[in-house]
């Protein structure tokens, strides 16, 4: 009896260890964390801020460094992507602009997919069970890197959820980034030049970027309703 007592506290602590590190324990850290996130987003606008050049005094590649950082901590926070390329285009000009968004969308992607993988995943893929969920699951399982590029390069489905998605997957690491980055360039670049151009609506060059972000959104929208036609004719 006294040796049960004494082992009492150690089995106690064990199954509490084991609680907070279960599946579902984990999985409501991370829609805490979510939430966390997004009402900061709403309370703060930290897009506002950077499309103000915050903070004012830095200039150069600190001012460049510090964006992409804070890009990259926006999108996991979900702000919208397309505000901040704007907003990268205005501050730093087209090519500085989208060498900083580029690495801001990676490094919030990296971020999202990380939250997902470490706190999500094995709670989740046990719910993996409609047909839709199943085939989206086994295709960027067995078809990882072209499936993120076609996500990335066609911008229907929404970063959060793309990231989310693929993370929840057996996706590897590698060829989540790499895609990300290379499918993002064609859309990223199309905002950044239009907010580097910003203040002449006329000029060719915005005109340019901003059909060029009309086809993509058309196109995105018929990849997405040819692929739901084809998971309601299996």
């Amino acid at each position: 009896m006294p040796e049960s007592t004494a082992r009492s506290p150690d089995h106690l602590a064990a199954r509490c260890l084991r609680v907070l590190v279960s599946p579902w324990s984990r999985l409501s850290l991370l829609v805490m964390v979510l939430l966390a996130a997004a009402t900061a987003m709403l309370l703060l606008q930290p897009q506002r801020l950077l499309a103000a050049g915050w903070p004012p005094h830095l200039s150069g590649i600190s001012a460049v460094v510090l964006f992409a950082v804070a890009y990259g901590a926006c999108t996991a926070a979900f702000v919208p992507r397309p505000l901040l390329n704007l907003a990268a285009g205005a501050l730093f000009g087209s090519q500085i602009g989208l060498g900083a968004a580029i690495a801001g969308t990676v490094l919030g992607a990296g971020i999202s997919f990380g939250l997902g993988r470490g706190l999500g995943q094995s709670a989740l893929r046990p719910l993996l069970r409609g047909r839709w969920l199943k085939a989206a699951d086994g295709q960027l399982s067995r078809h990882g890197f072209r499936s993120m590029l076609a996500i990335r390069l066609f911008p229907g489905v929404p970063f959060a959820a793309a990231n989310y998605c693929a993370a929840i997957s057996r996706m590897g690491w590698l060829p989540f980034l790499v895609a990300t980055g290379l499918g993002s360039v064609p859309n990223t670049a199309a905002y950044v030049v239009a907010g580097s151009r910003a203040s002449s609506p006329t000029s060719p060059v915005f005109l340019i970027a901003m059909g060029f972000i009309a086809v993509s959104g058309l196109g995105a929208a018929g990849v997405a309703w040819r692929k739901r036609h084809r998971l309601r004719e299996r």
